[in-house]
């Protein structure tokens, strides 16, 4: 299914707010840098700055809510930064303990399947303690799966995607805690190939995660939310959006 055009105006209306309230508290950041300034201009190192800033924003709050736009027509129920709650228990702790320790030694591979149901047996086992909150960047509630959605950005790190790892499984468990009934599936995604043309390197993946039902990149992760051809088209947006805005950026960063 095609970006329709009421996602389409959303979708650029959302990135025209978010810039314009960027350039408009905007400043560069006041340390000087004698060096740089002196080799490369202060203006271009104001566009550098501006830069940063904008791939912090990208990753923080605008990735997620247009995937929650894309969502909202395909999935009954789509919520950027979704709350929930649920319980930890000891058993389900050591449990989680267990597989990240398999996974870390490379004593076992990942398999979503398996460690979904070593899950889901003992989520509600033992002594469950207090209520835990958490938030997901995305939630989509399929036909009869929930779907939660970790959106990463950074660079390959093997510490920060085993996090990531335990976190899918902590989510797991909450939700298990409270209805062993349901269908729960957990997600790394990475919207983007920061290595295009070239295959994303999935090494820091390798082992820790079920590359086949547990990580999402480019995509297939936007195709999985809006169906084939949903990555093109929001390359599009993100271009035609940034061309009208073109102008309102030169402007302001001429002042620096």
């Amino acid at each position: 299914m095609s970006i329709s055009n009421n996602q389409r105006r959303e979708i650029s209306t959302l990135l025209k707010e978010k810039i314009r309230n960027k350039l408009r508290d905007y400043s560069p950041e006041t340390r000087s840098m004698p060096f740089h300034f002196r080799l490369l201009g202060k203006d271009r190192m104001a566009l550098y700055s501006f830069i940063q800033s904008i791939n912090t924003m990208l990753g923080q709050s605008i990735f997620e809510k247009v995937a929650e736009i894309i969502a909202r027509v395909n999935f009954g129920k789509a919520v950027s930064q979704y709350k929930f709650e649920g319980y930890l228990s000891d058993k389900v702790v050591l449990e989680i303990d267990k597989i990240m320790l398999s996974l870390r030694s490379a004593k076992s591979q990942a398999d979503e399947l398996k460690e979904n149901e070593r899950i889901r047996l003992v989520a509600n086992q033992g002594t469950l303690g207090k209520t835990r909150k958490t938030r997901a960047d995305l939630f989509v509630l399929g036909k009869d799966i929930e779907h939660y959605f970790e959106i990463k950005t950074v660079k390959p790190n093997i510490d920060i995607f085993a996090k990531t790892k335990e976190k899918l499984l902590q989510w797991k468990a909450m939700r298990y805690s409270t209805n062993q009934r349901i269908k729960v599936k957990a997600y790394i995604c990475i919207p983007y190939n920061p290595q295009a043309p070239n295959p994303y390197s999935r090494w820091t993946l390798q082992g820790l995660y079920d590359l086949k039902n547990e990580v999402l990149v480019a995509e297939e992760f936007w195709d999985f939310l809006g169906g084939e051809g949903t990555y093109e088209g929001l390359l599009e947006i993100f271009e035609q959006t940034g061309i009208e805005l073109r102008e309102e950026i030169d402007k302001k960063l001429s002042q620096f």
